[in-house]
């Protein structure tokens, strides 16, 4: 498949040629074949889709996404703008239940960032390429620590949670994942919840989905196959409180592992889950790196990062036997999101006074 950028063929001459009366179906058919012809021969592999990439809409599209009085906002991020040039990409209405004969039906795609599969499906989940450098950022997270020595881990990432809020496909749950860690993930969209679990495997990494009647299980059995990746298909509100359940079970507690990242990689903001990421620690032992995603002006960066400073220090004050602390230890500038606005990585540094690293 080729995935041009938003905004190909809308510029030029373009716009004028592909909407000339003379132009047909079959031309356009025509003119779509020897694109990707001359793409193929280039070395890349015979290419049989094209599309042209566009942003995630705010709202959803009933249209794609079955009908509905009020079709509300896009919370499963479902990519109704893509603009299919050429091959079958699948149905364009989607059920809320997608069965396994729907995905097995489904057009698929891989690619490989940073040594790391990534699998999706383009009619039904997004996919960013431009995430790849926070990627990237968080396989390096615990290495050449000089300059920030509390990040030194003094045994394997493996001995570690890592939780991911939006998991998506696995953007950056597969990081997690790839450094050792065993992943927590909660996801709303099932083709992104698909797309996560065939990506896993692709990568070699043992995964288990949580869905339906399973989500009632307790968490003792929901931990006991020893998969490195869960994926829960459910709202992350939830989170909180599935984690408080697990840690303590019996399971948990022998593997003796304390979370050591969060993830909240939604924009234009992650704000719904910082009270949940905050929740989810234990009080004692606790030394976790909340990664929090929000879409900033460039002249607000740091007056929003005094703001977040003030939340988490809320949230410590309104326990008094709560002896968390909590610092925006570094804002990490991803990429501009629009002139003037960052795609921001706030990463909060969570800790108590008897936590070990080694825990």
């Amino acid at each position: 498949m080729v995935l041009l950028p938003s905004g190909s063929f809308s510029k030029g001459q373009w716009p004028s040629i592909l909407s000339h009366p003379d132009i047909s179906d079959e031309k356009l058919h025509e003119l779509w074949e020897a694109v990707l012809h001359e793409i193929s021969i280039t070395g890349v592999g015979k290419v049989t889709h094209l599309a042209v990439n566009e942003g995630i809409p705010p709202q959803k599209d009933s249209q794609t996404e079955g009908a509905s009085e009020d079709d509300g906002e896009n919370v499963l991020r479902s990519p109704s703008g893509l603009k299919i040039l050429h091959g079958d990409f699948g149905l364009s209405v989607q059920t809320p239940s997608p069965s396994t004969e729907d995905f097995n039906a489904a057009f698929w795609v891989s690619t490989k960032q940073n040594g790391i599969y990534q699998t999706w499906a383009p009619r039904y989940t997004m996919f960013s390429r431009g995430n790849i450098k926070e990627k990237a950022r968080l396989l390096d997270f615990h290495r050449n620590v000089n300059e920030q020595p509390q990040r030194t881990l003094s045994k394997p990432a493996h001995n570690f949670w890592g939780v991911d809020l939006y998991a998506g496909i696995g953007y950056f749950s597969f990081s997690y994942a790839k450094l050792g860690m065993k992943v927590l993930c909660w996801e709303l969209n099932p083709w992104s919840v698909e797309a996560l679990r065939r990506g896993a495997i692709a990568n070699g990494w043992t995964v288990k989905v949580i869905q339906g009647a399973d989500l009632q299980l307790p968490a003792q059995q929901l931990l006991a196959g020893d998969e490195q990746i869960i994926v829960f298909l459910q709202d992350n509100q939830q989170a909180a409180r599935r984690i408080q359940e697990m840690r303590s079970s019996e399971r948990w507690v022998s593997t003796l592992r304390n979370i050591l990242h969060i993830n909240g990689g939604l924009l234009p903001t992650s704000e719904p889950i910082w009270q949940a990421a905050w929740d989810m620690l234990p009080k004692e032992e606790c030394r976790c790196w909340a990664h929090l995603h929000e879409n900033v002006g460039v002249n607000d960066i740091e007056t929003r990062r005094a703001e977040i400073q003030r939340l988490y220090d809320s949230f410590a004050a309104a326990d008094p036997e709560d002896r968390r602390t909590a610092a925006v230890e570094h804002v990490e500038l991803v990429k501009t999101y629009a002139p003037d606005v960052w795609h921001c990585v706030f990463d909060v540094y969570i800790t108590s006074p008897d936590s070990r690293l080694d825990r």
